[in-house]
């Protein structure tokens, strides 16, 4: 921190508009075991400083890996110079950032620092995982087991007199089998992750953990083909999920809205679905992958509501764009790390609860499908457009859950399928990984929430 302060007392001296110096450490561990075999074991540490100028409305950025006063000077010249540069040689005007002054000191909020933790031990626990997945049929050909641990501590000081501490801590347990017989091939997958220490890896039941998608694998064998056409589908938490980030929620980052690139500019107001839907992005929530005590900007996250029972609200900001739409910060401006610029970016994302129990929601459904386990999905934020792929799926006939069916697509236009959603269940459940912007700029997300009911078009596997 105090290398952090005589560079934004230098800032200053330079007659910035504004300025941010942030220093990042961290620490990652991975593991893989493929077989009941160690393919990888490789732990990783590294460090690095970004320094950001805005003058007369344009940012300069630059970064170094080699903390010496020195060289933050050098970089505070470089941001600077790139600033006034590209300022005086186009047309633009200051920007007035609404940036408060905050002062604090945040510890990971976890019950066991994985670092704390031997290999030994990760090592045994993956290595029963890995053997539970292997035992439980002879069918099953290909058992990976990862396991992933990450702490990173972040220093950030502004020009308005901000010094911020922070850690976030983050663990995963990754689980996928592939099972084999006369020629068809299947797999399923199990995963447990969040911002939580080594406790999440503890409470799990090893065995149980390993057998779920050795068991989903083998089912899937068996499995019909399903059926296509324009349904009514019961997404579960992972597929509702990716149709709340990957179209809604890219669509809603304000530096979209800036550019005038998301099928949601100038929606703000209007109804855009049904009153059963509300979607939320809330960078607050206790254990969830995606949560954050700050943005890479400083600000505070904050719970976001972007759809409120089908009218539509407002949008995730960084600190530009609020500023350019007259918004408040949400504290959504993320890096990937100190060598990458700021975007806004989301954290946990998904359409909130609802009154319905998914039970429920079969019984009073006389046909469709329960699709279950996104396996992949498109971004289309300018055309708003959904696809999305489940591993499996089972029908729905007469209010009665029928038979499992394998791999399907789903598609159609999002405002389109979120305004035929009539029910969606109290059930609620988060699901962690990474979101780039567009293929590069990688951050912790969450996304998932509710099971949705919704008229969806349906492809056969």
């Amino acid at each position: 921190m105090d290398l952090i302060e005589k560079g934004i007392s230098y800032l200053q001296d330079l007659g910035v508009d504004f300025g941010d110096i942030r220093i990042e450490e961290q620490n990652t561990t991975s593991i893989f075991i493929v077989n009941k075999e160690i393919r990888s074991v490789s732990t990783n540490f590294q460090s690095g400083l970004s320094v950001r100028a805005l003058v007369n409305g344009r940012w300069g950025y630059a970064s170094t890996n080699i903390l010496s006063m020195d060289e933050v000077k050098r970089a505070i010249d470089a941001a600077y110079n790139s600033a006034k540069v590209v300022a005086d040689m186009t047309s633009s005007k200051k920007i007035n950032l609404d940036v408060k002054q905050i002062k604090a000191r945040v510890k990971a909020d976890v019950k066991e620092d994985p670092t704390t933790v031997g290999l030994e031990e990760k090592l045994s626990i993956l290595f029963d995982i890995n053997k539970a997945q292997q035992n439980f049929d002879e069918r099953i050909i290909n058992t990976n087991t990862r396991y992933g641990e990450t702490k990173l501590k972040v220093y950030l000081g502004n020009t308005v007199g901000s010094t911020l501490e922070w850690e976030e801590i983050r663990t995963v347990v990754f689980a996928m089998s592939l099972a084999q017989e006369a020629g068809k091939i299947q797999y399923s997958y199990n995963t447990a992750d969040g911002t939580r220490g080594f406790e999440l890896v503890r409470e799990l039941n090893y065995e149980e953990f390993g057998t779920k998608p050795s068991e989903e694998a083998i089912n899937l064998l068996s499995a019909k083909k399903p059926p296509s056409g324009n349904l009514i589908v019961i997404a579960d938490p992972s597929i509702s999920g990716l149709l709340a980030h990957e179209v809604m929620g890219h669509a809603s980052e304000g530096d979209e809205i800036v550019k005038r690139r998301s099928f949601l500019t100038d929606v703000i107001g209007k109804k855009v679905a049904s009153e059963n839907i509300t979607m939320i992005d809330d960078g607050t929530i206790k254990g969830a992958h995606g949560t954050i005590p700050y943005d890479s900007e400083g600000t505070p996250s904050s719970r976001t509501v972007i759809i409120d029972k089908g009218i539509y609200k407002g949008y995730m900001h960084s600190l530009e764009t609020a500023s350019i739409l007259g918004a408040r910060p949400t504290g959504n401006g993320r890096a990937q790390d100190t060598n990458r610029r700021v975007w806004v970016r989301m954290t946990n994302t998904f359409f909130d609860k609802g009154d319905w129990s998914l039970d429920e929601m079969i019984s009073e459904t006389k046909s469709g499908i329960l699709a279950i386990k996104a396996i992949s999905g498109m971004e289309d934020p300018v055309g708003g457009g959904f696809e999305g792929r489940a591993l499996m799926g089972y029908t729905i006939e007469n209010g009665e859950k029928k038979e499992l069916v394998r791999a399907f697509t789903l598609t159609g236009k999002a405002l389109e399928i979120l305004k035929t959603v009539d029910a969606v269940s109290k059930d609620f459940q988060l699901e962690g990984g990474f979101c780039g912007k567009g293929e590069e700029d990688w951050v912790p997300v969450s996304t998932g929430g509710a099971y949705i009911r919704a008229q969806i078009i349906v492809g056969g596997g």
